[in-house]
């Protein structure tokens, strides 16, 4: 069977309400009803299998990954990011849980910025330190609303494109958004995210994906025993708001020094302003030597499990965030309660509050342009 024809098998199954198509090496998607949003509107949730096994759930509800299963060192899968079994958990308040997030992932600094001579102002929906800023996107981003979606098979890769246009005035940002994101599931073990936009006039973008890993399991608790290496020499300071300031820190002789392999436990509670303003890593770092090619951002290892999970970007920036704001009240897939530091995010992205920092990699797509960006988390062990 080709490429071809599967798609093919695929899209018919999908017009019959069919429940499963498989390729003869195991390649398979299937599509089931996940509930409906908050306005009634039917959600539906993808299974991508790899031919090796690797298992993905997908739903076209905020783009969210509710489950990836990869081997240990001994074959052995496990369920390595956190999520809800249901749709309505999602609903009731996620903290962004595997989704893709934005117009503008991150914050932008009081909810407002100035383009082209004119003031925008965006709904603010959060306040660190009684900090007002606008973040991921703002009370309705693309996190809460339901993706057109697509399956699609390229070999032996699997994927599903996502397609959502976000209308002018949407959340307070100007011009409609018209973009598409496609999940990859590989051959290689390889979760792959391809992101493009277009716009009919001058706005902010900033997409990023917003899984929470551990690779021990997403029920096994702390990940402060992983270890974690970031190509970056310096990160974006920020203020009390967690707001960029505009410096850029030198990482050497911090608790941010992730240049070599280090187990994220042994500094995050450090005597350290910007430790203290995330309540430990929540932090941008800005990647070297950043060109806009497909490169390596960070590494992360469990030793336990012996599972490895690499980081490629194309994005000029990756935040690193440290489950500091989980706190048992999010209880999770099978009832496991997320307590805080269960799981960490490696989010590539533009840095924070870009509209607002001139001297920061611009963020605004004009018409004409088209937003692109890849990024992928590779799966090994060792």
């Amino acid at each position: 069977m080709n490429a071809r024809t599967l798609v093919g098998m695929m899209m018919l199954g999908m017009f019959l309400g069919a429940a499963s198509v498989h390729a003869a090496n195991a390649v398979s998607v299937t599509r089931e009803a996940f509930g409906a949003d908050k306005d009634g509107n039917a959600a539906s949730l993808f299974t991508l299998v790899n031919p090796n096994g690797l298992t993905m759930k997908v739903s076209d509800y905020g783009c969210i990954v509710t489950s990836l299963s990869v081997p240990d060192k001994k074959g052995k899968m496990a369920d390595v990011v956190l999520g809800y079994d249901n749709i309505d958990d999602y609903i009731k308040g996620s903290p962004y849980f595997g989704c893709v997030v934005g117009r503008y992932g991150n914050r932008i600094a009081k909810g407002a910025f100035s383009l082209d001579g004119k003031t925008y102002s965006l709904v603010t929906n959060n306040e660190p330190a009684n900090i007002p800023s606008h973040l991921h996107g703002g009370a309705i981003g693309f996190d809460k609303v339901i993706w057109d979606a697509e399956a699609i098979v390229r070999g032996e890769d699997v994927g599903i494109v996502f397609r959502h246009t976000s209308p002018d005035g949407d959340e307070g940002y100007p011009g409609a958004l018209e973009m598409t994101v496609t999940y990859w599931l590989t051959a290689a073990n390889t979760f792959r995210i391809e992101y493009s936009a277009k716009t009919d006039a001058a706005t902010p973008v900033n997409l990023t994906h917003h899984s929470y890993f551990n690779l021990g399991g997403h029920n096994s608790g702390t990940i402060l025993d992983h270890t974690l290496m970031v190509a970056s020499e310096h990160l974006t300071a920020v203020d009390a708001g967690l707001i960029p300031t505009g410096e850029l820190l030198p990482v050497q002789g911090t608790p941010f020094d992730f240049r070599t392999s280090t187990r994220i436990g042994d500094h995050i509670d450090a005597k350290n302003e910007q430790i203290d303003f995330g309540g430990g890593y929540d932090h941008n770092f800005v990647l070297t030597g950043w060109d806009g090619k497909l490169r390596l951002a960070a590494r992360v290892h469990e030793p336990k499990s012996g599972r490895v999970m690499e980081v490629m970007t194309t994005e000029p920036g990756l935040q690193f965030y440290c489950g500091n704001f989980l706190d048992g009240s999010n209880v999770g897939k099978g009832g496991h309660p997320y307590e805080r530091r269960n799981a960490f995010c490696l989010e590539t992205q533009h840095h924070p509050d870009s509209p607002n920092q001139p001297s920061f990699p611009s963020t605004i797509l004009r018409p004409g342009e088209v937003y692109s960006h890849t990024t992928e988390y590779r799966f090994s062990v060792k």
